[in-house]
C-alpha cells in the first residue's frame, strides 16, 4: 500500500516528461501535509471535530513519513485545531516530499534519472505487498469522478486533498473539470475529517489572500 504523500506525488507526475505539473508550491505543502494528517486518522492515531484535533494513540507506526508529525502531536503541551497542525504538516512538506519520492524509486514505480521520475512499469498498475497490483492514482481517481462507482475511502481523501490544493485544474481540460465539479462535491461530503482538513486549506488561503490585497483607502 503507497501512502497519500506517495500518491499525491505521483498524481502530480507528468507522464510524458518526468516533470510535477506546477501547482504552486504552498498548495503542494497542503496536500503533503494534510496527506500525513488524513494518514494518522485512517490508522486511528487522530481525530478531529470542529474545535480541535485530538490524540488518539500515540503509539509510532514506524513510518518516517507519519511518525515525525504524530511525535509533533504526541509532545504538544496544548491542545490546537486542525489549521495549526496542517500548517505545523506542510513545514514539513520538503522532508515528506524527498520521503514519498524516494519511496517510489526504490518500490520500483519510478526510476530517477537526470534529474527526472520516469514510470517503471508501464501497465500503471503498482506491486503490492499482498501480490495484489493496484491501479495507479491518476486512473484510479478518474474512474471515480467520471462514473458513479462507490469510491474507496483512500480515493476519497485524495480527491479531497487534490481538490483544495487545485491540483485537478492542472490535470484536467477545462471541460472535464466542469463535468466533474459535481462528483467531487458529492465525494468531498462523504470524509467528515477530510472536510476539515479542507476547510482548514480554505482558510489559510483565504487569509492570505487578504493579506496580500492593497489596503482600501
Amino acid at each position: 500500500m503507497l501512502r497519500f504523500a506517495e500518491e499525491i506525488m505521483l498524481l502530480l507526475l507528468d507522464d510524458e516528461d518526468g516533470s510535477f505539473a506546477r501547482v504552486p508550491d504552498r498548495l503542494v505543502r497542503y496536500a503533503l501535509g494534510g496527506g500525513v494528517l488524513m494518514e494518522l486518522a485512517l490508522e486511528d492515531r487522530i481525530d478531529t471535530d470542529l474545535d480541535k484535533l485530538i490524540l488518539v494513540d500515540s503509539t509510532p507506526l514506524q513510518d518516517s513519513l507519519l511518525d515525525p508529525m504524530l511525535n509533533d502531536i504526541a509532545a504538544a503541551t496544548e491542545t490546537h485545531d486542525t489549521r495549526y497542525w496542517l500548517e505545523c504538516a506542510a513545514a514539513r512538506a520538503d522532508d515528506i516530499r524527498e520521503g514519498a519520492l524516494r519511496r517510489l524509486v526504490q518500490k520500483g514505480i519510478l526510476a530517477h534519472e537526470e534529474g527526472r521520475f520516469l514510470w517503471v512499469f508501464r501497465s500503471r498498475r503498482y506491486p503490492a505487498i499482498d501480490g495484489k497490483a493496484e491501479l495507479e492514482v491518476k486512473l484510479r481517481i478518474m474512474e471515480v469522478l467520471f462514473s458513479e462507482q462507490i469510491p474507496d475511502p483512500r480515493d476519497v481523501v485524495i480527491i479531497c486533498l487534490a481538490d483544495a490544493c487545485g491540483i485537478f485544474a492542472k490535470l484536467l481540460a477545462s471541460r472535464e473539470l466542469a463535468r466533474a465539479t459535481g462528483r467531487i462535491e458529492q465525494v468531498r461530503k462523504l470524509d467528515l475529517i477530510g472536510q476539515e482538513v479542507i476547510k482548514a486549506i480554505w482558510d489559510i488561503e483565504a487569509s492570505l489572500a487578504l493579506a496580500v490585497q492593497p489596503h482600501m483607502y
